[in-house]
């Protein structure tokens, strides 16, 4: 073989594209399809509502000031358009795998494996993060009901910049009792989620109308004391709370009737949570002058303690920590849920051992996989400090929204035929502004974040050129000269 020609061979290895009827038809076997738009809808919300108002505020109230509640208007905008090109690509494609799938069956493997980098990225980085706040406001409120607290030295990992310990043995528990729901499966673990939701929506409740008791107009006076900079660095910030979106398309394989259920599910969770940010953004800020959101007083617990200074007692701080106990529990769960269905994908297409993608024949859950990924995600939270990787998050969920934007156009183009049962409004124009509005937050993010997400990239890159190019079942298609149509699905005694 000629160099020329494997140049070829390895151009068409790269851009070769997953038929979307074998990725449909492959979604019907191994996981059980066990939810309904409910349900997937209280998986976007889970997902999303805790860690947008329980940390994030703290992060960017103080590059914003008041006017964060732009960043928020800006951030639920271009998550919202992204929004509606996720619900098509979900109505046509109703597979496990979110974004990843999508990308295979449109752009190609190469752009596939990308994505799928900036999707473990973001689920890794994120669920543990939240694990470590969920660790705070539990001291919270053991301190409230029981005068006690978890030590310092058990309830901070080794490197925390503040009060450095031994490992964070709460942010530990809260990954293990998540991944012990996941093991038990989708349907139980989506009924405890639900009740979860239910009780942080009524606590969040309750904060907004306690703190609009404290509102002041002229905690807006200073509205952007940073600019148009310091609104757009916390817009980046702040996007990537919207992860719980792309959660929902993780769920492909275990949804009931998904060509309708999950635009549904979609579009009913991006209303709720942007309705919450608001109202908690607007309330919060009125309590307090935004001066405060950045005292180190406030970096755990941040809300429940402005409840306390707002009535002057520590019931309202108390309701409030059990919320978001109760909250970020909601949140680890749904998001630990999405990364273990992510590496399902990616392993069922050999891009990964099929260890990945076992499926256990008692709880039709892929057991191993959540295992790995419950092990690295709670060494993360026991022991590395993770505050400083919000935009880092927030870039892996750009790059991701932009793609399934892109998709959305590309699949119009290639499969005009296929059903979809939803469809963007305002089509071509819609998922254009969308990518352009993704674009425009990622420009306001800080050149650090770019270096990082470009070492993790070439990592990814690297293994697959090494490893995953030459395992994929569509390479082993193409070697048993199958044609990679929506017919090429190698036989069974081929398949790894």
């Amino acid at each position: 073989m000629t160099t020329t020609q494997q140049q070829q061979s390895l151009r068409a290895q790269l851009w070769r594209r997953k038929p979307v009827t074998r990725a449909t038809r492959e979604s019907s076997e191994g996981l059980e399809r066990s939810l309904g738009t409910f349900s997937l809808m209280m998986f976007g919300v889970g997902a999303t509502v805790g860690t947008g108002v329980f940390f994030v505020m703290h992060q960017a109230v103080p590059d914003a000031g008041p006017a964060v509640i732009v960043s928020f208007v800006l951030a639920g905008i271009a998550a919202g358009l992204s929004a509606l090109s996720y619900a098509e690509m979900a109505s046509a494609v109703p597979v496990s795998g979110s974004t990843y799938s999508y990308a295979y069956a449109t752009l190609g493997e190469v752009v596939a494996v990308g994505v799928a980098a900036c999707l473990l990225l973001e689920y890794g980085v994120s669920t543990a993060a939240v694990s470590v706040g969920w660790s705070g406001y539990l001291n919270q409120l053991l301190d409230n009901l029981f005068g006690v607290t978890v030590p310092a030295a058990l309830s901070s990992g080794p490197f925390d910049a503040v009060d450095p310990g031994l490992v964070n043995l709460p942010a530990v528990f809260l990954v293990a009792v998540c991944a012990l729901l996941l093991v038990r499966g989708a349907s139980e673990s989506a009924r405890v989620n639900t009740v979860m939701v239910v009780i942080k929506l009524a606590v969040l409740g309750l904060f907004v109308a306690i703190a609009f008791t404290a509102f002041d107009a002229d905690n807006f006076a200073d509205f952007a004391p940073h600019g148009v900079t310091g609104i757009t660095m916390a817009a980046g910030t702040i996007f990537f709370t919207f992860i719980g979106l792309d959660a929902v398309s993780t769920a492909g394989d275990e949804v009931r009737d998904p060509q309708r259920s999950m635009p549904r599910a979609i579009l009913g969770a991006l209303a709720i949570v942007t309705t919450i940010y608001l109202l908690v953004a607007v309330s919060a800020l009125g309590a307090q002058p935004w001066q405060d959101f950045g005292d180190a007083e406030q970096a755990e617990a941040g809300l429940a303690r402005l409840l306390q200074d707002v009535v002057g007692a520590s019931w309202p701080g108390t309701i409030l920590s059990a919320g978001a106990v109760i909250s970020i529990f909601s949140v680890t769960l749904v998001t630990l849920y999405g990364q273990t269905r992510i590496l399902f994908a990616i392993g069922r297409d050999g891009l990964l051992p099929r260890a990945f993608a076992k499926v256990s024949r008692r709880t039709r859950t892929p057991v191993n996989n959540t295992i790995i990924v419950a092990c690295v995600v709670g060494l993360l939270a026991g022991f590395v400090p993770l505050d400083d990787l919000w935009d880092l998050v927030s870039i892996g969920t750009l790059v991701a929204f932009i793609v399934v934007s892109v998709g959305v156009i590309v699949l119009r183009r290639t499969r005009p035929d296929l059903p979809r049962g939803f469809r963007v409004p305002g089509y071509p124009v819609t998922p254009v502004v969308a990518i352009a509005s993704c674009v425009y937050i990622l420009a306001g993010l800080h050149w650090n974040t770019y270096a990082w997400f470009a070492l993790w990239l070439s990592v990814a890159l690297t293994f697959y050129l090494v490893w995953g190019r030459r395992h994929s079942l569509l390479n082993r298609a193409a070697h048993a000269g199958l044609p990679l149509d929506d017919d090429a699905t190698p036989a069974k005694e081929d398949q790894p």
